[in-house]
Formats: structure tokens, sequence, C-alpha cells
């Protein structure tokens, strides 16, 4: 830094310059002299004489700027080399402090003890640690072992529950699809079974009319079985289309009757394609019942009606038979004066109304024990084992007297129940 050196001759030289404007004492007497004479203006020569001393001086501060101007831009690497030394300096002293300050704690006591207890602790931690680790591991042997001991239970509960069940399953054998299900006096079923129990409704021919399209679609030739294990007989029209859906079929649908068959059910076996029963099987024709309201020429409406019925349903009867409706009616109050014929399988087969008399009945398709509750998929082909009473829309209630009761689902205006209904069981509603 020569800064100071500069300003000191700059003022050197600006002494020097007043003192040589300053009037020598010969000559000053002689503009003295002169000035007396011309008489000047003193004002004007002071105005003048400052006007030279203020544009020097602006001379000489430009001058200055100049200087230090370049002198700035000439020391400005210098300036910066010596910050980033000052910044080094710095850097080495906080360096040179910490390491002072790590020397006196080595040498100070108390934290020299420190220091021997921080480390005793992260000691104990990593001990505590791994200890807790081995736990952690043992643990979780032990949580296997559990493990393995459980899963080994679980396979062996897992093969007794399905040994359990494989004993409920006839394994080894599946449902036999004979076409002639005859075998001596010994009757063949295979899984095409419909059960055809409780009173006949709209919805039992749906279902039967369903299943006997269904076996058909997957085997036209090998036998339905219709299975009526007691049925009291139904609607008309139901029963009317359980037959058509019999006749229609392209696989044979045949009747199998193992307890009781009345009314509609008797007709539905009579009319079957081939029926077979158990000898002591009941089998019972009558002639169609209703209970209807009405005036007087209603009640002939429906007497015609009721007429037609029963020449479409009992003349095939009749005609199987060998006889006229008339006689068949006759032949009826014969031998019951109620009407209600009814017979043994075996005497009914003389009449024609069964065809075949059995004595033993083999299902082969009950492959899984019965008391086994297994739902069923809706698609699968199963045996309908006849539905509960009020799933066919008939209601359990009493009467007035408190006896107990069924109301029939009301039938279609130009329906008819045609049903064995001695002690009043089955009442309308």
């Amino acid at each position: 830094m020569r800064r100071p050196l500069l300003y000191s001759t700059l003022a050197i030289s600006a002494l020097a310059f007043a003192e040589e404007q300053k009037p020598k004492p010969a000559e000053a007497a002689k503009p003295a002299e002169q000035a007396a004479a011309a008489k000047p203006d003193p004002l004007e020569a002071i105005k003048a004489e400052t006007a030279k001393l203020v544009a020097e001086k602006e001379r000489i501060a430009a001058q200055i700027a100049l200087d230090q101007s370049k002198l700035d831009e000439k020391l400005a690497p210098r300036k910066r080399a010596l910050a980033e030394i000052q910044i080094q300096m710095e850097e080495m002293k906080m360096k040179l402090d910490l390491a002072e300050a790590e020397r006196r704690a080595k040498d100070d006591p108390m934290l020299v003890e420190l220091r021997r207890k921080n480390e005793k602790l992260l000691m104990e931690y990593g001990i505590a640690k791994n200890e807790a680790d081995i736990d952690g591991f043992k643990m979780r042997l032990q949580e296997n072992g559990v493990r393995s001991k459980t899963s080994a239970l679980a396979l062996q509960m897992e093969l007794q529950q399905k040994e359990s069940e494989a004993r409920s399953y006839a394994v080894g054998k599946a449902p036999a699809y004979p076409k002639d299900p005859l075998v001596g006096k010994k009757l063949v079923l295979s899984d095409r079974t419909i059960g055809l129990n409780g009173v006949i409704t709209q919805r039992t021919a749906d279902s039967v009319a369903d299943r006997i399209a269904y076996y058909n679609n997957r085997d036209a030739e090998a036998p339905i079985f219709i299975v009526i294990d007691d049925c009291p007989g139904g609607s008309v029209m139901a029963g009317y289309k359980i037959l058509k859906a019999m006749h229609g079929s392209t696989a044979p649908v045949y009747t199998v009757v193992k307890s009781f068959a009345a009314s509609m059910a008797a007709c539905i076996t009579t009319l079957s394609k081939k029926s077979y029963a158990y000898p002591n099987a009941l089998i019972l024709h009558h002639q169609l019942s209703v209970g209807v309201m009405g005036n007087l020429t209603q009640h002939r409406e429906n007497v015609k009606e009721l007429e037609e019925w029963w020449k479409r349903l009992a003349d095939p009867v009749a005609q199987k038979m060998g006889i006229t409706r008339e006689e068949f009616i006759a032949r009826m109050y014969k031998e019951a004066s109620t009407g209600d014929w009814n017979e043994f399988a075996d005497d009914a087969q003389k009449l024609k109304w069964v065809d075949v008399i059995v004595e033993e009945i083999e299902e082969t398709a009950l492959l899984r024990h019965p008391d086994t509750v297994q739902p069923q998929p809706t698609n699968a082909p199963t045996r309908i084992s006849g539905d509960p009473l009020t799933s066919a829309g008939i209601v359990e209630s009493t009467d007035e007297r408190g006896k107990p009761i069924s109301l029939l689902p009301r039938l279609n205006p130009l329906d008819a129940y045609w049903l064995y209904n001695p002690d009043g069981y089955y009442r309308m509603q």
C-alpha cells in the first residue's frame, strides 16, 4: 500500500507551485506601482485568482481519482489473493483451536471420565442389544417349533377330516345308466331321478319340466325316472303340464311309485310310457273335485269346464284299461261309495294302472351318506327329494276348532284340484 506516499508527493508539488506564484520583492514593487498607477479592481483580481485555484483543485482531484482507479485495478488480484489467504488462515485457526480443544479434553480428568463412561455405556448397550437379538432368535426358534407342531396337527386333523368325509362317500362307485333299468325283479335307478311328492302345484310342474329338459340335453337316450313316494295329487293344469313334458321327452320318462299315488299322481303313473311300483304301494283313482262359489249359472259353467277336464284326463286312463269313461266312473262307485277307487299295486297292475311290479329298487346315485348336509349347486343334476309343503305354496294352519289343516294355494279360475282329502285336511283359502 503506497497511497500515503502518493498523497505526500502531490502535496509537495502543490506547495511548490504556490511558491512560484508568489511575487519576488524587487519585482513586486513594479506591479504595485503599475497597479497603483492603473488602479485595477481588487475584487476582480481575487475572483480570477480564486477561479484558477478552484480549477487547479479540481484538476488535481480528478488526477488523484484517476490514479486511485488505476491503482485499485492493479491491486485487485492481490486483494483477492490476500482474501483467500485470510480464509485459509481462518480455517487453519479453527482446526488448530479444535485440535487444542481435543488435546485439552484429553488432559482434563473430568472429560476423560465422561468419555470412559460413554464408552462403557456404548459397550453395555451393544451387549444388551446382542442379548436381545439372541432372545429374539430363541423366541423365533420356539415359534417355528410351535408352528411346525401346529402345521403337523392341522395336517393330521385335515387328513382325519378327509378320511371321515371319504367314509361318507361310496368311493369307487358311480351311477348306472342302463337303457333297460329292470334286472329281474330289481329296478336300477340312476341320478336322472325327479321326486314328485306332496301336492302338485304349478311350481312343482315347472320344476319337473325343467329337469326333464335338462336330462334330455345331457343324454337323450338314458331313462328318466319320476319317483313318487307319497303324492295326494293336486292341480289339474300342473299335472297336465307334467304329462306333456313326459310325453314330449326324447329320453324315456318312467314313473316309480314307492308308497302312494292318488288322483293326479295316479293319472300321471297310469299314462306314463312305463311305470313301476312296489307291490304294496297304493294307487287311487277318483273323479275331479272342486269347491266353488257363485250363482246357479256360474255353477253350470263350472260343471261344464270340469266335464271337459275330466274327459281329457279320464278318457286316456279308461282307454288304457280297455273300458269307457262311463264304465270307469261306474266301477269307481262300485268299488267304493265315495268313488275313491284304490288298489294295491300288484292288483292295480291287472287294471293297467301300473305296468311292472318290482321287489327291489337300487339307488345307484346315492353315493353320499344321506345324513351328510351338503349344499347343492343350483345348476347341478341332482335328484329332487320333494319340496317342503311351504315351498309348494301350502300354508299350515288350524281351523276354528283348533284342528290342524293345510290351506291350498289359489288356483287358476279354470283349474281344479284333484287330490284325495277324506278328512278335510286340505282346504281352499
